[in-house]
Parts: C-alpha cells; sequence; structure tokens
C-alpha cells in the first residue's frame, strides 16, 4: 500500500458535508479539520498496483464542495 496525504480546500460553508461524504466512501485511514490554506487533511492508503492520480481523482475530487487538493506522497516512515 502507498501512504499519501492529500489536503483539500472546501467551498465556504461545504466543509462537514465534504467530509461526511469522505467518510461515507471509506477510504480514508484518518481524516481531520485543519486550520490555514486547506480544511481537511487526510492520510488515504493506496493499493500498490493502483494509479495515485487515478484514485485520487475518482474517489475522491467527485464529492461535490471540494475546490481545491494538494497531494503529497510518502516514500519512507522513520
Amino acid at each position: 500500500m502507498t501512504c499519501v496525504f492529500v489536503q483539500l480546500r472546501c467551498h465556504p460553508g461545504k466543509t462537514y458535508e465534504v467530509a461526511d461524504a469522505i467518510y461515507e466512501r471509506e477510504i480514508v485511514s484518518e481524516l481531520y479539520s485543519t486550520s490555514g490554506d486547506y480544511d481537511l487533511l487526510m492520510k488515504v492508503y493506496i493499493p500498490e498496483n493502483a494509479d495515485v492520480g487515478r484514485f485520487i481523482n475518482e474517489k475522491l475530487l467527485t464529492i461535490p464542495g471540494i475546490a481545491r487538493s494538494l497531494t503529497t506522497l510518502t516514500f519512507k516512515a522513520f
């Protein structure tokens, strides 16, 4: 499994709706509300042979209320 962190900026007033939709899809390991440029931070484990971009686009970014995303790939846990 590949671990990635995804930050989401939501349209005003939509953060809780987006968070609920993410949990309904059962694809995140952890989900946090954050301060700063992005509203949500999630930890996602993507299947080893899956295309990261396609997975994020098809499983997450189809949720209404998301304005922007930032995906950070991980390489090694210390």
